[in-house]
């Protein structure tokens, strides 16, 4: 009996301590405002895009603000989650790209305002100096916004291209097969 209890309790510690990273809460991007908006969006991806376009540029300008404040490590904790925020985001975008084109889904208008806006984007992150509280977390989300942005770049071409061939699919939120 006594063997029993000098092995119960140290195993149970240990596998709640085992327990405890999986059961942490993972960092949401959006608020929950922002979620139903884009829930309201619902199936129409120019819409969405168009929201995501300005949910990153709030985070990039949150990000602008908290450049100029003075050096600290909540400061730096800061920074690093809303940088994470706004990878996460452009990530996101990414394969919601992907995913529309392939549907042939007319983004022209969210793509045009998607591409002025990754430009100012990277240079807010260019500009942030690195610091070890969020270097990592810079350099990950400089690589996202540019993939982003050449991804933006070349599907708005290829759809100016597609919808001057094909000018009865204009405004479309998915081509339907024929």
């Amino acid at each position: 009996m006594r063997f029993c209890r000098s092995f119960l309790i140290p195993m149970t510690l240990v596998i709640s301590a085992c327990m405890l990273p999986a059961q942490k809460e993972q960092r949401q991007p959006l608020t929950e405002a922002q979620i139903d908006k884009i829930r309201e969006a619902g199936i129409i991806p120019d819409e969405r895009i168009g929201l995501y376009t300005k949910f990153m540029d709030e985070h990039a300008e949150t990000i602008k603000g908290l450049t100029n404040r003075r050096t600290s490590v909540a400061r730096g904790k800061r920074i690093d989650d809303e940088l994470l925020d706004l990878t996460a985001l452009m990530d996101e975008v990414g394969s919601n790209l992907d995913q529309y084109s392939e549907r042939k889904a007319d983004l022209r208008a969210s793509l045009k305002k998607l591409n002025e806006a990754a430009p100012k984007w990277l240079g807010i992150l260019r500009t942030l100096a690195g610091e070890p509280e969020f270097d990592e977390a810079r350099k990950e989300a400089i690589e996202a916004g540019e993939d982003l942005a050449d991804e933006a770049k070349r599907l708005l071409t290829e759809q100016t291209s597609y919808f001057e061939t094909h000018k009865e699919e204009k405004g479309q939120e998915r081509a339907e097969p024929k």
